[in-house]
């Protein structure tokens, strides 16, 4: 009976994350969050680790604080791509797991293309060649510290880790994994040829699971300890992108939707993946979703930028909230710099006022000073790269969408919502903001039998949440703006 399911979802960013149980009365999900906690990295002898030990104690707490408000059915956990524990031969954590923005995967692409060529790898894995896949964070520790890389002989993927902390179970739920770099294009088995011929272990690759697979219950000694009853632990779509993807509240087979938060994601949801020339040439990824389906997607670096900047101004004393920051950059005067997001400069973390200055120094253009200035160029840039992937992924698949779905935590700006709609010249429907936690939710609920399949999941969801639509607006100066920055974006 769906009446009453009561599920408990654990969402994690990369700078922060949360503890959110859904009730279900069989026509809506009720969001109720009951824990909410930092996700900060911690530096050590240059390496960027995440605290895993103190993310797990987050866990235990939202848990506790979860059975307090009532009885929990199961619970899930989504978190960001690519990043992994090691586990050596008894199951114990060989280290923190190292963040995808560590340096130690510099140079690593070109290392591995010199075995495995860039045109080859894409064709056999179908992801998207960034440097941050595990892939290539496999191949950094094999030429760095290949002892640690001998000792291991289990890797976990974030969210899979997390579910092994609180059932011990070792699995490796397939959108998260097909995040890898390391799976046969289609998300159904691990490419091993590729391991193989970079001389890394495949061994160490565990079983690979659908979303919805139970995983067993929380350990006798996390009971006892949380003073909770036993707890089913399922896995959902591992990869927050995925999860999000099946809160996109459209009855369409087939959509357009951008996935906006720290990265940005814009894509589709395709039936099989697509790998040709053009979407070899375009970078574009496919990676596994959910009910068989291929997400056919661009990332691009999203809010990381100006949520480094807000953390430079913090440090130097001014504590902005996301409002202000909004606020100052609609008052602010329009086209006056842009930079591409996907710049290498734009990847690390540090002082990043100071990087687009200096980008825009570097592009002859003229320089944000001011604060507004500064954010309005953010927006504004990641506006017109959001056309760019519009337009290569419409290439590539020889049609246009009619609308863009954008979810997220980033639609809460509703300046760079408008921007959006102007910048790509389609009505853009924002919402859910809370798209990734109504995925987990929605996808515990279907492997609870309470919701039937995931076009249900979407259609509650779309009865659950607020829709706003922006009309594309200003739409001949934005093509204009859209021609000076790909000149910019191709310095």
């Amino acid at each position: 009976m769906a009446e009453g399911r009561r599920v408990l979802a654990f969402d994690f960013g990369a700078s922060s994350g949360r503890a959110v149980v859904g009730t279900f009365d069989g026509c809506a999900i009720r969001l109720a969050e009951v824990h909410r906690f930092e996700n900060v990295s911690v530096r050590l002898m240059g390496t960027m680790y995440w605290d895993i030990l103190r993310l797990f104690h987050d866990v235990k707490t939202g848990i506790r604080k979860a059975c307090r408000t009532g009885a929990v059915d199961s619970l899930a956990i989504d978190t960001w791509g690519v990043d992994f524990g090691l586990l050596d031969e008894e199951g114990y954590l060989l280290e923190n797991p190292v963040h995808y923005r560590d340096r130690r995967t510099e140079g690593m692409v070109e290392a591995v293309e010199a075995v495995l060529p860039r045109e080859e790898l894409y064709a056999l894995t179908g992801n998207q060649i960034m440097p941050i896949n595990t892939l290539f964070q496999l191949a950094a520790l094999a030429k760095k510290r290949p002892e640690l890389l001998r000792q291991a002989r289990t890797l976990l993927f974030m969210p899979d880790l997390f579910s092994y902390f609180l059932c011990g179970e070792k699995v490796a739920e397939k959108t998260i994994a097909s995040t890898s770099q390391m799976m046969a294009a289609g998300g159904e088995v691990w490419a091993k040829d590729v391991l193989k011929r970079l001389n890394l272990p495949a061994g160490i690759l565990p079983k690979l699971v659908d979303p919805g697979t139970e995983l067993g219950v929380l350990t006798k000694e996390l009971q006892e300890e949380l003073e909770v009853p036993e707890i089913k632990v399922v896995t959902v779509a591992g990869h927050d992108t995925q999860s999000a993807m099946v809160a996109v509240p459209t009855e369409e087979e087939d959509f357009l939707f951008l996935s906006c938060g720290t990265w940005s994601l814009l894509g589709t949801e395709l039936p099989r993946p697509v790998i040709n020339t053009a979407s070899a040439a375009a970078n574009i990824t496919n990676e596994g979703g959910c009910g068989g389906k291929t997400s056919f997607l661009k990332n691009i670096i999203g809010l990381w930028i100006l949520q480094e900047c807000r953390r430079q101004w913090i440090r130097e004393g001014k504590e902005y909230s996301f409002g202000e920051l909004e606020q100052m950059a609609s008052e602010a005067e329009p086209f006056q710099s842009f930079i591409d997001p996907d710049a290498p400069e734009f990847v690390p973390s540090g002082n990043m006022p100071k990087r687009i200055r200096a980008y825009c120094k570097r592009t002859g253009q003229r320089v944000p000073e001011t604060v507004g200035a500064i954010v309005r160029c953010i927006d504004e840039s990641l506006a017109l790269r959001y056309r760019a992937a519009k337009e290569e992924l419409e290439s590539c698949l020889g049609k246009t969408y009619p609308c863009l779905h954008m979810i997220g935590g980033g639609i809460q700006s509703k300046l760079l919502c408008q921007m959006t709609a102007n910048a790509v010249e389609r009505p853009v429907v924002a919402g859910p903001v809370e798209a990734t936690v109504l995925g987990n939710i929605a996808l515990q609920l279907l492997a609870e039998g309470a919701i039937q399949d995931i076009q249900e999941a979407r259609r509650i969801i779309k009865a659950s949440e607020a829709i706003q639509t922006y009309q594309p607006q200003q739409t001949d100066s934005w093509s204009d703006q859209f021609q000076k920055w790909k000149e910019i974006a191709s310095c």
